[in-house]
């Protein structure tokens, strides 16, 4: 079952990573279940390595490896998946995971925030503002002796 990533920003036509490029380990799994739990290996890790799949292009690669590289251990994308009772649904959840870290991570940044001032009529407002909440607590004060 081949991993395929929908088309999006920063993937024009969608994207499929082979299945031979998935390497996927199994384990026991510390999720959800009843007695039998601790005796199926219904846990699944999906590895991916960044840095030797064909299926990206070079800048969809440094987008990943800029955005996803405190996770990556060894160069490699790995996604677990243990919430369900099934090995079977474990690993369609993990290629979804995955699936879904890859499309955010190749989504290409945000435009730069452009520094606007503010208008003149937005500081008259605020300086009038001021002037009343000062005015407002003035009048709260005790009245002096000289009054």
């Amino acid at each position: 079952m081949d991993l395929v990533i929908a088309p999006g920003p920063g993937v024009k036509h969608g994207l499929t990573i082979a299945n031979s490029e998935l390497a996927e380990r199994f384990s026991k799994s510390p999720g959800p279940g009843g007695q039998s739990v601790n005796t199926t290996d219904s846990r699944v890790e999906v590895a991916l390595d960044i840095a030797a799949t064909p299926a990206l292009t070079e800048t969809q690669r440094r987008r990943i490896l800029l955005v996803l590289g405190d996770r990556l251990v060894d160069g490699r994308l790995v996604v677990t998946a243990y919430e369900h009772r099934s090995q079977h649904r474990n690993r369609a959840a993990a290629r979804e995971r995955m699936a879904a870290l890859l499309r955010a991570a190749m989504a290409p940044p945000p435009p730069p925030r452009r520094a606007t001032k503010p208008t003149k009529g937005s500081q008259e407002r605020r300086l009038s503002a001021k002037k009343q909440r000062g005015q407002t607590k003035a009048t709260r004060s005790r009245p002096t002796s000289a009054d």
